[in-house]
């Protein structure tokens, strides 16, 4: 009897420990298990501590305090990570509930792998919401009419950041046409002064943050875009051609610090912080980080202006290039309370609580938020003001696919240590006509 007994016991333990196991998946998965909590996913690159990465954070935790029926599990990756992962995760169809993404490229890439779901219904529920954002600020997200995502940001690539006390310091005229870049150059070397801190160890900082606007100053935008779809542009014209040789001539004149190519982007700006560099070349995403971390004397002799002109160059000179900003990707799989839960934290962090908190963290949005520049940073108050005078043309990255924007990025690794532009440039040729051959 007592044998019988105690195997009916572990019976019932066991019966109790699979209910418990099942019960815990049906609520994960599903929701609608008698109330219990709704689990959600959600991948991000908010791991700084930079003022918008605390911004977003936060919106996390308050919504975690007033919807305790949701629960949010959220992973924080670098920016370079958080791109590898995603596209490692899409080609097994393994994508998070929410997740950062980037406008144009990735979303049509993503969008064609069948991995997203429209928001086009949340956004016509909320029309002040849908028509308060920047003209176009929409179009990388939408794809055949329908619309994936919205900016969470605006983010210009490509500023020169300067320190005015070393350039006072030298009697050097901050640069307005790229003669004088080269002037500047000279005499911070002559000196014994880093004139560009440059760390381009994760390959796509050379090409997001200056490369980009010295193309579009050469070449011009329409020529790129032609180049993109390869209809009656291609990557070994004259003009790209001569981008490159531009873009090269910098390191030949040691416009950057020794193993530019092995340093990253955090301590690319630690050369700028501690006062060893003129320059740091970074988008609009690096003044938070300057706001909160550059020392007082570095921070308060730091001002922004645009990459010079260039004589000859088919581009407008007013401008820079960026992207709109990053958006949430909402995963196709998601349906019923989950799908809910999901567009509830969409709307919080990209709604326009979430746009306020963004442009209150000294970020800049693409929605129509008018800024508080008395309780604003200066230096942010200098970035706004300089972004409403300058026009956004396109960052490679954002319209060249992943395998040609790698091409790039490796090419000008090889091009800033004496690599032949012409052999660059045939490279990426190949490689962006593969990729439209494909598509």
């Amino acid at each position: 009897m007592k044998k019988w007994i105690s195997i009916l016991c572990s019976a019932a333990m066991l019966a109790l420990l699979l209910a418990g196991c099942g019960g815990g998946n049906e609520a994960s998965g599903s929701g609608e298990n008698g109330g219990e909590k709704v689990s959600i996913s959600i991948w991000h690159n908010w791991t700084g501590q930079d003022a918008k990465a605390v911004a977003m954070r936060k919106i996390i935790e308050d919504f975690r305090a007033e919807h305790p029926e949701i629960e949010v599990v959220d992973e924080g990756l670098p920016t370079d990570g958080l791109k590898t992962r995603l596209r490692t995760v899409a080609a097994a169809d393994e994508m998070p509930d929410l997740f950062v993404m980037w406008p144009d490229a990735m979303t049509k890439e993503f969008v064609k792998g069948d991995l997203l779901q429209p928001i086009n219904e949340e956004l016509d529920a909320n029309p002040d919401w849908k028509n308060n954002f920047i003209p176009n600020a929409l179009d990388g997200y939408t794809v055949d009419g329908k619309i994936y995502s919205v900016p969470m940001n605006l983010a210009p690539s490509s500023f020169i950041y300067y320190n005015d006390a070393l350039f006072k310091k030298y009697n050097v005229k901050v640069p307005e046409t790229w003669e004088e870049l080269g002037t500047a150059i000279q005499t911070f070397n002559d000196n014994g002064v880093i004139p560009i801190a440059l760390g381009n160890k994760a390959n796509w900082v050379a090409q997001s943050t200056f490369f980009s606007t010295v193309g579009d100053r050469i070449t011009g935008t329409d020529w790129f875009l032609k180049a993109v779809e390869q209809d009656g542009a291609k990557f070994t014209d004259p003009e790209f051609v001569e981008a490159l040789t531009t873009f090269q001539k910098l390191g030949e004149l040691k416009a950057f610090q020794d193993g530019f190519n092995s340093l990253d982007e955090t301590q690319m700006m630690q050369l700028y912080f501690q006062g060893n560099a003129a320059m740091v070349v970074n988008g609009g995403w690096a003044l938070a980080n300057l706001v909160n971390n550059a020392p007082p004397e570095v921070l308060d002799n730091t001002h922004i202006t645009i990459v010079p002109t260039i004589a000859g160059g088919k581009g407008a000179p007013d401008t820079t290039a960026g992207v709109v900003g990053t958006g949430l990707g909402v995963s196709k799989k998601l349906t019923g309370a989950r799908k809910e839960a999901a567009m509830k934290l969409f709307y919080a962090m990209a709604g326009p609580d979430g746009q306020k908190a963004t442009l209150d963290s000294s970020t800049l949005v693409s929605y129509n938020i008018e800024l508080d520049k008395s309780k604003a940073h200066p230096l942010f108050v200098e970035l706004y003001d300089l972004i409403q005078r300058v026009k956004i043309v396109p960052v490679y990255d954002s319209k060249l696919g992943s395998a040609t924007v790698e091409v790039v990025n490796n090419g000008l690794q090889e091009l800033l240590m004496g690599g032949k532009a012409e052999d660059i440039a045939r490279k990426i040729q190949d490689a962006q006509a593969a990729a439209v051959a494909a598509n």
